[in-house]
């Protein structure tokens, strides 16, 4: 599967790598734990660009449990980035939809499609490869709601 649609993300990406490497110095360990989940999704995500990693790979990959983590513990996803996501945190306009969504609801949709991509890979014998579903759609969904957290977390306000 070809990452194309990654092509045009890469550059601001190392950007938001280096943010979110500061930003996780924080002396709230879930809070720093979320935001540490994300900065490594997104680098799954910009090494299997560079190195044409198959999906299954990256789907065995990425990580969700600093969320679940989060959730068990009751976080308040706000202390990730207070308020809702504004017109100037979104630099890709397929995540205009997203506007007015806080960090919460967000981090909902980001765990719920890695939850979903690692079912539909246990349903068809370990392997997307063979899949029905649009995979590359759906990695670059989440790739683009991951960015946007990014994004959002690193804005103003």
């Amino acid at each position: 599967m070809q990452l194309e649609w990654l092509k045009t993300g890469i550059t601001p990406l190392k950007d938001l790598l280096t943010f979110l490497n500061n930003e996780s110095r924080t002396s709230d360990v879930i809070k720093k734990q979320v935001i540490r989940e994300l900065r490594n999704n997104l680098n799954i995500f910009h090494n299997a660009f560079l190195n044409e990693v198959k999906p299954d790979v990256m789907i065995d990959l990425l990580s969700n449990e600093a969320i679940k983590e989060a959730i068990k513990n009751n976080f308040k996803f706000k202390k990730i980035k207070a308020g809702d996501i504004e017109p100037y945190h979104v630099f890709d306009d397929r995540n205009k939809k997203y506007i007015g969504w806080d960090a919460e609801r967000l981090i909902d949709k980001i765990d719920e499609k890695i939850e979903e991509l690692r079912n539909i890979k246990k349903m068809n014998g370990g392997s997307v490869e063979k899949v029905k579903n649009n995979l590359s759609l759906m990695l670059s969904n989440l790739y683009y709601r991951m960015k946007l957290l990014a994004d959002f977390i690193k804005g103003p306000k």
